[in-house]
């Protein structure tokens, strides 16, 4: 069971949630980046490597169980803030097709650099399953 946290007369937050509250079995994902289960990246574009580093956390979380609808943090490391802001409507369709219309806790900000050379973002998340 999850509730979004969203205080009173605080403005609605788009495409994230300001606070999540949540019981059951907490599953915690490494930092995921755009590359497939071989480690091999199959794109330099942004919007390609938020889709597939999407899709690698949902892969990790169902070998807990676990469904998008259960995440309830995200954090989003990127490389270029310019180059996240000026694709923000990819990076929702992107979010939309793997996670769907489920907008947990997040956090996002530029680093000088991710491990992976050619990741151009890094996501880490938590969920939380209900018993």
């Amino acid at each position: 069971m999850h509730t979004i946290l969203q205080p009173q007369g605080w403005a609605k937050p788009v495409g994230y949630a300001n606070g999540v509250a949540a019981r059951g079995r907490m599953v915690f994902v490494g930092g995921q980046v755009g590359w497939n289960a071989a480690c091999q990246f199959e794109t330099d574009d942004f919007v390609g490597q938020v889709r597939q580093t999407l899709a690698n956390v949902v892969a990790v979380l169902a070998e807990a169980g676990g469904e998008p609808r259960h995440i309830t943090s995200m954090t989003w490391y990127f490389t270029d803030k310019a180059e996240y802001v000026g694709n923000l409507k990819g990076i929702g369709e992107a979010y939309r097709d793997v996670i769907g219309r489920h907008f947990p806790a997040m956090a996002a900000m530029q680093v000088v650099a991710l491990v992976e050379d050619r990741a151009k973002v890094e996501i880490q998340a938590t969920a939380v399953i209900p018993e």
